[in-house]
């Protein structure tokens, strides 16, 4: 009976360990109370869902690690402009990843459509493609809503297979993101529209919203979720060298724009079904195949291999592992492949499943202290400044806890209360009943007061 005892303590302390050192049990984002919400098209007030955001329960075993979620993030959802009718709805989905992700060294899975990810508030990923393709028989595309089915049916190969990013661009909400028959998924880097550094959709200026981080080029990117081979994903900075060491730097995808005017090769130069010429209506770039890779490239220390990651050092894994990245280009526009793919590094393993039929661990997350959130190089943001209809008020990284936000007048009066969610960045207070004046935010993290002066105006 000792040695059993002594054995199951053993054991037990092992799962302790995993559960404390292993990021893909750490870093989902487990809520039970905040709900999500969305935009309705002509108004810019939020209806307040009943579906709970983010993850629920996170759950491990030896070699696997269940993340229970409803798909829904805590920033606000939509609306899709593009004429979408679909809103983001309750997924109920229980997702199965590897704790251990393998190199596949066997003939490379291409990505697929439909959930190729999930980001740690439990939104899925999807790859470049839309669904869309270009039917060089009738000339003139095929698939996806309003257009007659592709030759083959779902799934066919086509030659000239369309991308989202640039196609689907006005029905993406301010968070880069929109639903496919209500599944709410991300294609690229989740950074709102207007945190870019040259904007290229106003949809924010109508629908105040925000992403799941803000770009921030002087620290190394959050994970912000797995692919289905179980590898981490970042966002879209990171250490210079794979070891470490050299800095913080864009990390770069190695594809590029080809060199081409009409589209009769494939990336590898073969020849092809023609594609449509090259025009303001069907952009160099507008399919996946405009683009090549590039060899040269991946051999400098902080660009991608062609499945868009590399191995290196991370604040999460001071080992290294194998780790994607949302790339962007200098202006911060999502760079293809954008996240995952065209191809997995892994073995594709992870699954959406019905139930888990395992024993498994619940991990409970411990009161994480936003004390960190204080001393890293949080950059907080008050804009604009002067105001005069709102402020807003956005930390620059992941906030993985919710942060209390307060605005003061310069006597000291609290005026308003707001919050930034956690796996959001931003919150906002309605400054149009106020007088003009000078007041005072203040970000609540913990020990540490942040407090920004601002101006409002009349």
């Amino acid at each position: 009976m000792k040695l059993k005892t002594s054995l199951l303590a053993i054991i037990l302390s092992g799962s302790c360990a995993m559960a404390q050192t292993n990021p893909a049990i750490l870093s989902w984002l487990q809520n039970n109370t905040i709900t999500g919400r969305h935009y309705v098209s002509g108004n810019s007030t939020p209806v307040v869902d009943a579906v709970i955001a983010n993850c629920q329960t996170v759950q491990y075993s030896t070699n696997w690690v269940y993340v229970n979620t409803h798909g829904i993030p805590t920033y606000v959802t939509g609306p899709f402009l593009d004429g979408n009718p679909s809103l983001a709805t309750d997924q109920n989905a229980i997702f199965k990843f590897p704790l251990n992700p393998v190199q596949n060294t066997g003939t490379i899975t291409a990505t697929t459509g439909g959930n190729i990810g999930v980001f740690i508030n439990g939104v899925a990923l999807f790859d470049y493609r839309d669904g869309v393709a270009w039917n060089a028989t009738t000339n003139a595309l095929c698939g996806g809503p309003g257009n007659p089915p592709c030759p083959g049916g779902m799934g066919a190969v086509n030659d000239w297979n369309r991308d989202a990013i640039p196609a689907e661009r006005p029905g993406f909400d301010c968070s880069k993101a929109h639903p496919a028959m209500g599944n709410y998924h991300h294609h690229q880097n989740p950074s709102a529209f207007n945190l870019d550094l040259v904007t290229i959709s106003n949809v924010c200026d109508l629908y105040p919203a925000d992403g799941m981080y803000a770009i921030d080029s002087i620290v190394h990117s959050p994970l912000i979720g797995f692919a289905y081979d179980g590898f981490p994903i970042y966002g879209a900075y990171g250490y210079k060298n794979a070891d470490g060491t050299g800095g913080i730097t864009r990390i770069k995808s190695s594809y590029s724009l080809r060199n081409i005017t009409t589209r009769t090769t494939s990336p590898t130069g073969a020849a092809v079904t023609s594609g449509p010429a090259i025009s303001t209506t069907y952009p160099l770039g507008y399919f996946r195949e405009d683009y090549q890779y590039n060899t040269t490239s991946a051999a400098t220390p902080d660009y991608l291999d062609e499945h868009n990651g590399r191995f290196c050092v991370t604040p999460e894994y001071p080992n290294g592992i194998y780790c994607y990245f949302a790339t962007v280009d200098a202006n911060w526009h999502s760079a293809y492949p954008y996240v995952v793919g065209p191809t997995f590094y892994g073995v594709k393993t992870a699954a959406k499943v019905t139930s888990i039929t395992e024993t498994v661990t619940t991990y409970t997350p411990a009161a994480t202290s936003i004390k960190s959130i204080a001393n890293q190089e949080l950059n907080l943001n008050v804009y604009p400044n002067p105001a005069a209809e709102f402020i807003a008020v956005q930390v620059s990284n992941l906030s993985k806890k919710n942060v209390n936000v307060e605005l003061y007048d310069m006597l000291g009066k609290l005026i308003q209360t707001t919050t930034i969610y956690q796996g959001s960045t931003i919150a906002y207070f309605d400054t149009r009943a106020m007088y003009q004046g000078q007041y005072l935010v203040k970000v609540i993290a913990d020990e540490k007061n942040i407090t920004k002066k601002i101006t409002i105006v009349k």
